[in-house]
């Protein structure tokens, strides 16, 4: 074997040596901090109440591993808070021993989690294809001048004094009933203007 050739197998075994060194290196250090690609709701005054905080102890208790029990923490800060902030998802993220990147592509992932505070009553039109065909789109635009909103916005919409929050979301699950809506917790079927009308006027009585 040429020196020349001896000298670039040495080389080569060298750089794999430190390659492989730097790999075990990486993985005693454990997984590095994956920070949350784009900005959530900053809370600077959220803090988990004692309560809460037992109950979500106890939540995790029921599953095998910690980060199982990642959407049901989700749902008991959102009805707490109204909304998942970069501090709450922090927070989880911490109490399942994750990344917060791992909470934060549920967040982004699940229409259902609110991204911002919400207004105090939360109507939900469905906009798949059964509802879509029984009129929902114009049922939303109905909803959207009623409320002051933007007729063409799809996306979450609250009214200025923070009463009403509007949203189309994805299959509620009745296509037989269409158009279908929620109102906060209560489901409709077959949802007419004037049957929506009649649901916002429960509410502004007080009677909702």
């Amino acid at each position: 074997m040429s020196a020349e050739v001896q000298s670039l197998k040495s080389k080569v075994q060298s750089q794999t040596t430190e390659e492989v060194a730097s790999v075990q290196m990486a993985i005693a250090a454990g997984p590095s901090e994956q920070q949350i690609p784009n900005e959530l709701t900053e809370q600077p005054d959220f803090a988990v109440p004692a309560e809460l905080a037992a109950e979500i102890d106890e939540v995790i208790t029921h599953y095998p591993k910690k980060r199982s029990a990642s959407l049901m923490l989700l749902h008991g800060v959102q009805e707490h808070f109204g909304y998942i902030s970069r501090q709450a998802v922090e927070w989880i993220a911490s109490k399942l021993e994750l990344q917060p990147i791992n909470i934060y592509e549920l967040v982004t992932f699940y229409p259902m989690f609110h991204q911002k505070p919400t207004g105090r009553n939360h109507l939900r039109v469905c906009r798949t294809l059964s509802c879509a065909l029984g009129g929902s789109y114009e049922l939303h635009a109905h909803l959207c001048k009623k409320l002051r909103l933007n007729v063409d916005g799809h996306g979450v919409q609250t009214t200025e004094d923070g009463e009403f929050t509007l949203e189309f979301v994805e299959c509620l699950a009745s296509c037989g009933t269409a158009p279908v809506m929620m109102f906060n917790d209560k489901f409709y079927e077959g949802v007419s203007e004037t049957k929506a009308d009649e649901i916002l006027r429960t509410c502004e009585a007080g009677n909702e």
